[in-house]
């Protein structure tokens, strides 16, 4: 590695310390509803595609499986997602937000807006935007290694 080689302004450095700034802003704005950001995102993709299987969701909010069964497992003693098994496929769960759940979630999506204004903050209104679509590049551009 060259001797000019700033650890400090390496992506991956900056990344990781981006993304620690968006989960203490993200418990910040939610401590009121103990949660994580990944309940929120599971919340959250269930309300748009109910009935959805664990595996799928798991693709979907972009976690690995294994460890989403025990996420959905806190979510469903929280009383906000119910699981059962798809009638045609008994070993298939299938997942739902209840009554409880969609209504929290609506709250913590107030919290979460905020959090997103709060982290994009020293941006201006231009930056944000192109901040966003070269994070889409970046992530888009790594697929195949999801």
């Amino acid at each position: 590695m060259p001797k000019s080689f700033n650890f400090s302004e390496a992506p991956g450095h900056q990344i990781r310390r981006a993304h620690q700034l968006s989960i203490a802003l993200f418990m910040e704005e939610t401590a009121d509803f103990d949660v994580t950001p990944v309940q929120f995102a599971i919340l959250n993709a269930l309300m748009d595609d109910p009935g959805e299987d664990q595996i799928t969701l798991s693709g979907r909010v972009a976690f690995d499986a294994a460890t989403s069964g025990s996420v959905i497992g806190r979510l469903e003693a929280k009383g906000w997602v119910q699981r059962k098994a798809d009638p045609a496929d008994k070993r298939r769960k299938l997942l739902w937000v209840t009554a409880e759940g969609q209504t929290v979630a609506l709250q913590m999506k107030q919290a979460v807006r905020k959090v997103q204004t709060r982290l994009l903050s020293p941006l201006n209104a231009a930056e944000r935007k192109q901040f966003a679509a070269l994070l889409s590049k970046l992530i888009a551009g790594h697929d195949d290694m999801a």
